[in-house]
């Protein structure tokens, strides 16, 4: 069976998403929606980079002509996170129009019951309407937090903790405008980074922590933050942005579950502009850039490593791709489902069927 889609937003998930529904066999791009007013009227390859092609498929933004192509799946990556409303109402539309959404935005809802009601309950209603169905999920949040610690968990037994680590530079990510008002890069001590304001991390990242003790049987008691910064010493330009002395170079944050009074499951982030920043952090082992990676202390002890290696050879050009293809793969799953709000818990195993001849 082919899918018909339409890809939502064009930024930085979204162009790696349209690259690989315009290639894969499985899905016939017939809709494409962009913000950018420079964006409107070009064909879908123009935008994914494909010179010398065309998709016959023309940027817009004209909503209801989008809706009214009747699609199986909206694939969503608009940012969801800086502009909650707005992408709920986007969702909200398109769920109510009987069509599907496998959506990178709004990671509260990675595991619909941890969201906010004035999220949840304005998107299930519009799965009623419509009959449709929405998945949201992605590389982190999303993979390296339920599908990694799930599979682990299969391999052991008398659980004590659960560490699922993100440990990446991100000089090479560049979205700069995003990272500097989320985590804080590059800027100075006195501006508090959206991410070190109290629930943000936990309305993030909770949200696996809250799936994995369902899957666990267990009951979360709290969720505890922790946020810290480093600095750097001296000027330094990286690819992402110009990073002055003084302002934020390295971010570690950790979202504890906390079960019987201690964490059982921790989600934690190193994140730094730098192989030398920071350098007291955990790294990624062998010399690399990242890793996604999850620790079971029990019995047996289980780690399982991740690496993810973009089509430049980037780590984090790999992590976006794999943000990308996580709900991409998942659309015959989500289509094949029953109406309503899902997670990964609700979902087979989701493998690419795009095999290179």
């Amino acid at each position: 069976m082919k899918y018909r889609v339409i890809q939502w937003g064009t930024g930085n998930v979204g162009l790696h998403s349209l690259r690989h529904l315009i290639r894969h066999p499985q899905f016939e791009l017939v809709g494409l929606h962009a913000y950018s007013a420079r964006k409107q009227g070009l064909d879908a390859a123009a935008i994914a980079g494909f010179a010398g092609e065309a998709t016959g498929v023309l940027a817009t933004n004209d909503v209801d002509a989008l809706l009214a192509l009747k699609p199986d799946v909206v694939v969503y990556t608009a940012n969801g996170e800086l502009r909650p409303d707005e992408a709920v109402a986007d969702m909200a539309k398109i769920l109510r129009a009987g069509i599907n959404v496998a959506s990178t935005a709004l990671i509260y809802m990675i595991y619909p019951p941890h969201a906010d009601a004035g999220i949840r309950e304005p998107l299930a209603q519009a799965c009623r309407e419509g009959n449709s169905t929405l998945f949201v999920n992605g590389m982190d949040p999303g993979f390296s937090g339920d599908v990694l610690p799930l599979a682990a968990l299969q391999l052991s037994d008398q659980v004590e903790e659960i560490r699922v680590q993100e440990i990446c530079d991100y000089s090479s990510y560049v979205d700069p405008d995003f990272t500097g008002m989320a985590f804080g890069f590059g800027r100075p001590e006195s501006e508090v980074p959206i991410m070190a304001l109290p629930g943000i991390l936990a309305g993030g990242w909770g949200g696996m922590i809250r799936m994995l003790a369902s899957a666990l049987n267990v009951e979360i008691e709290a969720l505890h933050e922790v946020y810290e910064r480093e600095y750097a010493d001296a000027d330094f330009e990286c690819e992402m942005m110009k990073v002055a002395k003084g302002t934020c170079s390295a971010v570690r944050f950790e979202v504890q579950g906390i079960v019987n009074g201690k964490p059982l499951i921790v989600l934690e982030h190193v994140n730094r502009l730098g192989d030398n920043q920071a350098p007291q952090w955990p790294k990624a082992p062998d010399g690399r850039k990242g890793v996604h990676r999850c620790i079971v202390t029990g019995n047996p002890g289980v780690q399982l490593e991740c690496f993810v290696t973009g089509h430049d050879g980037d780590h984090n050009t790999g992590g976006v791709q794999a943000t990308a293809l996580r709900v991409i793969n998942a659309i015959p799953a989500i289509c094949a489902h029953a109406p309503g709000l899902i997670s990964t818990l609700d979902l087979p195993y989701t493998p690419t069927t795009h095999i290179r001849h």
